[in-house]
Formats: structure tokens, sequence, C-alpha cells
């Protein structure tokens, strides 16, 4: 069971997602993924999450040409956005989420 830094940490890779996609959840990942297990596997989670995502904009960002792919960024958006709110909260609760509908690089 994570304590309460861990949980205050994990999630606040997810938190700071919001204002800073890249940079923010790096800094908290890096200096607190050897001092505690939770706080690692959050942070790979969400970079996992990321390099997902990205994929699935620039994807969609190709598919405009064809118009569907407005249909898609407002979908991709809007989905990223509903599992960060999700693995925040279940991070603060000391839950480990597992991102649906991602590919796993970071083991």
């Amino acid at each position: 069971m994570a304590n309460s830094d861990d949980r205050l940490f994990a999630m606040l890779i997810y938190l700071t997602s919001f204002f800073f996609p890249v940079l923010g959840p790096l800094i908290i990942w890096l200096f607190k993924r050897d001092d505690s297990e939770f706080v690692d596997y959050h942070g790979k989670e969400y970079f996992n999450f990321f390099i997902a995502f990205t994929v699935y904009t620039i994807i969609s960002g190709i598919l405009v040409l064809v118009l569907i792919g407005f249909v898609l960024l407002l979908i991709v958006g809007i989905t990223a956005f509903i599992l960060t709110l999700i693995a925040l909260i279940k991070s603060y609760n000391g839950e480990n989420y597992r991102f649906p509908l991602i590919f796993r690089f970071i083991q």
C-alpha cells in the first residue's frame, strides 16, 4: 500500500500533465522513481499513455485531409482528458491504474 506522500506525487504526475505535458511529469517521476515503486509505476504508465495518444493525435491530424480527422481529433482529446482525470483520482486513492487503448514502450 502506498503512503500519502507516494499517492500525492503520483497524483501530481497527472495533475501537472494538464499544464506541462512532458516536463512536469518527467521531473516528478525522475526525482521520485527510485524512492517509490508506486510513483515509478504511475510515471511509466503516464509516459506510455502520452506516447500512445501522441501517435493517435498525429494519425488524426493526417486524417484531417480526409475530413474524418476532425472528429477523431475531438474524440482523442476528450478521451485523453477523461482518462487522465480517472488516473489522477485512482492514483490519489492509492490504486494502480492501467490505461486502456495504449501500447507499452516503457516497462
